[in-house]
């Protein structure tokens, strides 16, 4: 869990990490919020609790250890039962709650679970916990859609340059339109070869039943190395670069790139 967010319900500061799938929010930091000396031992004793957990375990998790959930679920709610969430974790293969140390210490649940655990609190804060959650996503949506649109319009861009470059430099004025047409989706081409190994028809074919074109579907880091590559190819096609040559090196810049981008920390916050 490499990223941590902090949302505030009810005058509590309270700590969300993400890994690369999904987010668990602090129940320790849920805690403070609570009147009087409570335990997250004492929820998860909670019969209820060991139901509700037994449930969403069997709906994620394949490994879930059911013959030790039995056992646990047995003693849940005596009075001389106890329950870390180690032990929890231990006994049962368990992935819904974590017990960590370090810098981000303490119990995390997956946000389903610590939305049961709000209402543990109480009602009212499992209502503001869930709504501060839910305009967390909200921003980093509109982030996100932000930042593709910029992405796509940088490329859109590009694009007119690379356009641009061809119709100065490759076509002769008496070419029939037709004919126009095809130089430019030949130098589409090129870069399609350069960075994706194939050229859009050869993807339709292997593709026949696929939305859209080759690069529809293209990655982040593709479409970030493909508006580069445009803007590249246009100043080869002003030096006068032949073909050949320029997709050696477009293709030989697309490598290098892509090996940048694809362990990127900034792009995998896109994601």
């Amino acid at each position: 869990m490499a990223k941590s967010k902090t949302i505030n319900v009810k005058g509590a500061s309270i700590t969300i990490l993400q890994n690369e799938t999904s987010e668990f929010i602090s129940l320790t930091d849920m805690l403070k919020a609570k009147d009087g000396d409570f335990f997250i031992s004492d929820w998860l004793r909670n019969r209820n609790t060991i139901e509700y957990l037994g449930i969403w375990e069997s709906v994620y998790n394949p490994d879930f250890n059911y013959g030790e959930f039995a056992i646990i679920k047995s003693q849940a709610g005596l009075n001389s039962y106890k329950l870390s969430v180690k032990d929890w974790v231990a006994k049962t293969n368990a992935i819904g709650l974590k017990a960590t140390t370090g810098r981000y210490g303490g119990t995390y649940a997956h946000s389903d679970i610590a939305f049961e655990f709000g209402m543990w609190i109480s009602p009212e804060f499992k209502i503001y916990l869930i709504k501060e959650f839910q305009r967390l996503k909200a921003v980093e949506n509109d982030r996100l859609q932000l930042e593709w649109n910029l992405q796509r319009t940088l490329s859109k861009i590009n694009y007119k340059i690379h356009t641009d470059a061809i119709k100065e430099n490759l076509i002769p004025k008496e070419l029939h339109k037709n004919q126009i047409t095809f130089v430019y989706a030949n130098e589409a081409d090129l870069l399609n070869a350069a960075l994706f190994g194939i050229t859009a028809k050869e993807w339709r074919d292997t593709n026949p039943n696929a939305e859209g074109n080759i690069r529809d579907q293209a990655s982040i880091e593709q479409l970030v190395v493909l508006s580069n590559m445009e803007s590249i190819n246009s100043v080869l096609i002003h030096q006068g670069l032949d073909q050949k040559e320029r997709l050696l090196q477009l293709n030989k810049m697309a490598i290098t790139q892509m090996n940048s981008l694809v362990g990127n920390k900034n792009i995998k916050k896109l994601k």
